[in-house]
């Protein structure tokens, strides 16, 4: 009788590797992730609408068909129906998985931090996925039939045995679902001119994430802190940053807060492209002991005079922030 030995670890992954031929939809999920790459940071092409139509699948399906691909390797494990609504749950709950952790690293919630943690991920999952499908027979394996797949598109919608009304109204149906399936991309990639047009903008602690925060502060002293902000108007802006220091006393009869002192900290001026995002360093330093609140003004196209302070400067802004500190 002949024993035949059992591949080792690193036989079977060399032979997976190696001596297979890797799935046409792993493929395509490696192309279409160069793509993604391409459509965020080459110049040009990142200022279109096809960045929009490369990323949303990036986000919104190919992790979780990565990682399903991964747990379901054989072509029975589950229907192509199932696999498809699984893959698209299973992205929306990891991407925000992943910016949450991001938040706990120095490298905080940014796009590069997001979008390298997000094409990593899903190449391991992607090469999982292919080792698990090699180590089944060929037969047992997974694997996306197009040809297939448009035949049973066609017969379910334009069946040839069907009387000429009824086919009549398959192709009706089918040109719909196209209408319907154009429209919703182009509703997507060209957004009308009434489309909601806003700015980010948030403060960050010295870790760049949402903590961290100084809140006891020593005048002369500088925190390090970082400014974020993001064009979301569909052109080019123009925004001046101002910080500002105040002492504000609680009156609880009005149930209001009184500025008794409001002083310059620093301010900046800086331009930004469509959907463009900029966190830029910034050091909060107190003159003197006394303050109990930081604030943070965003404005836009105009600034208004120095003869303009207090709650009416602040009221002026685009966008304002404000941090409580103590000052001693």
């Amino acid at each position: 009788m002949i024993q035949v030995s059992e591949k080792t670890g690193s036989e079977k992954i060399y032979a997976a590797f190696f001596n297979q031929e890797f799935p046409a939809d792993l493929a395509i999920v490696v192309l279409w992730l160069a793509a993604g790459i391409a459509a965020i940071y080459v110049p040009g092409l990142n200022a279109t609408p096809i960045r929009i139509m490369l990323i949303l699948p990036v986000v919104l399906f190919i992790p979780g068909y990565c990682l399903i691909a991964a747990l379901f390797p054989k072509n029975d494990d589950i229907g192509l129906i199932e696999r498809i609504m699984l893959s698209i749950g299973v992205s929306i709950a990891i991407v925000p998985l992943i910016g949450f952790g991001l938040n706990f690293t120095p490298w905080g919630i940014r796009l590069e931090p997001l979008v390298i943690s997000l094409i990593l991920l899903t190449w391991v999952m992607v090469l999982f996925a292919h080792y698990q499908r090699a180590g089944l027979p060929p037969e047992e394996r997974f694997r996306v039939s197009f040809s297939a797949i448009a035949g049973r598109i066609r017969r379910e919608f334009l069946p040839q045995e069907e009387r000429g009304v009824d086919r009549f109204l398959s192709i009706v149906l089918t040109l719909v679902i196209l209408m319907v399936i154009i429209t919703t991309v182009y509703v997507i990639v060209a957004p009308k001119e009434g489309a909601e047009r806003f700015s980010e903008f948030y403060i960050l602690g010295e870790n760049q994430t949402a903590a961290d925060y100084p809140d006891l502060i020593i005048p002369a002293e500088n925190y390090p802190m970082y400014i974020g902000v993001g064009n979301h108007e569909y052109r080019s802006m123009s925004y001046t940053i101002e910080t500002w220091t105040l002492r504000t006393e609680f009156d609880n009869i009005t149930n209001s807060s009184t500025i008794v002192e409001m002083d310059p900290n620093n301010r900046l001026s800086l331009t930004l492209a469509h959907n463009e995002t900029r966190i830029i360093p910034f050091d909060l330093f107190v003159k003197k002991p006394g303050y109990n609140r930081v604030e943070f003004l965003l404005f836009n196209d105009s600034v208004p005079g120095s003869d303009v302070t207090g709650y009416d400067r602040i009221k002026a802004s685009y966008r304002n922030l404000h941090l409580w500190v103590n000052s001693r």
